[in-house]
């Protein structure tokens, strides 16, 4: 399996030769134009990135539950095999009985109370009757219960086994569909590459600053209190690791991975991408943010940081730059969950 899931626009000269090597001069626009445009790019294939991740791990975890279930349905099976197994062994009993009654050993009440020797030992035979049949229909209907109940897990197994196959047929199907664009997509991922790496010095400054990054006392907020504490900690941590597509640490991180190592760093396992980490936890309005928060930003939550306090975050954000603390308002607003 593969593993897995602003913006003026310069010239489209001055792109194409961005593509291979930066001009020997440009103004300022053009540089603010270039940023903007790789930008643009990256946070795409980020994007793009992020759903082929979210469907390689939808189907990651629909094979384990099949894999449960494969299990559920032999422990059915053999629920089932020994309801039948019971049954057979209770037949022979069941068969003894009925023998007896048609031999006479066993006759019904009235004539037991006629041929009886006297009053005592008709009571005794018709105690003896009422036990019998009463035994033998305990014995009937609980082999009934016993082999209907597993007959029906079994078929309920059976069931939720399909139903899962099916899913996940869809799932590859859609997997399938993404995979036929990954060419393109690591065609786009190296075409960021390509632009950042060829960006001169005075420029790839320019890239590395584009968010506003902060200069903090790191120990100022190692003390901080809080469920969310340690992996404010963990990820301050990390300020300075570079970048990666789809890493989720410990040396490189894209921005949910930095997020997904960071609690893991305190025992607490999160959804592994940007939407599904917006997606779970608990809503948080914006002016109740609080030191381990996970912030969303752009439409569809396609980017996220970890509030660190005092109005930061602590964010991956794009190739050819590092884990970084920026102001809570870098990037446009989308949601908060606390976790």
């Amino acid at each position: 399996m593969v593993l897995r899931r602003c913006c003026a626009k310069v010239a489209s000269v001055i792109l194409g030769v961005s593509i291979l090597g930066t001009p020997a001069v440009a103004t300022g626009q053009d540089i603010d134009g270039l940023i903007a445009e790789i930008e643009q790019v990256s946070r795409e294939v980020s994007a793009q990135t992020e759903d082929v991740k979210a469907t390689e791990l939808d189907i990651l975890e629909r094979e384990s539950a099949i894999d449960h279930i494969r299990d559920q349905q032999a422990h059915h099976r053999q629920l089932a095999d020994q309801a039948k197994m019971t049954a057979d062994a209770h037949r022979g009993e069941i068969n003894q009985i009925a023998q007896a009654r048609y031999r006479g050993t066993a006759v019904d009440p009235l004539t037991a109370a006629i041929s009886g020797e006297n009053p005592q030992h008709v009571i005794d035979r018709v105690s003896y009757i009422t036990s019998l049949t009463k035994s033998t229909g305990e014995v009937v209907a609980g082999l009934r219960t016993a082999t209907d109940q597993a007959a029906e897990s079994l078929d309920e197994a059976n069931r939720m086994k399909a139903e899962a196959e099916f899913q996940l047929g869809q799932l590859r199907v859609h997997l399938g569909e993404q995979l036929g664009v990954q060419e393109d997509l690591e065609r786009r991922q190296e075409e960021i590459r390509r632009r950042v790496d060829n960006l001169s010095p005075e420029q790839r400054q320019l890239w590395v600053e584009k968010n506003g990054p902060l200069d903090i006392d790191i120990a100022s907020f190692l003390g901080a209190s809080g469920e969310a504490a340690g992996a404010v900690q963990a990820a301050l941590g990390k300020i300075g690791s570079p970048y990666g597509w789809g890493a989720v640490g410990p040396s490189a991180f894209d921005c949910s991975g930095l997020i997904y190592w960071a609690f893991q760093q305190q025992g607490k396992t999160l959804p592994r991408t940007s939407q599904a980490q917006m997606a779970g936890g608990t809503t948080v309005s914006r002016d109740q943010l609080q030191p381990g928060d996970v912030i969303g930003y752009y439409p569809g939550a396609t980017h996220v940081g970890l509030y660190i306090g005092d109005g930061m975050i602590v964010h991956a954000s794009d190739y050819g730059i590092p884990v970084q603390v920026v102001s809570v308002d870098s990037a446009p607003f989308f949601g908060a969950r606390r976790y």
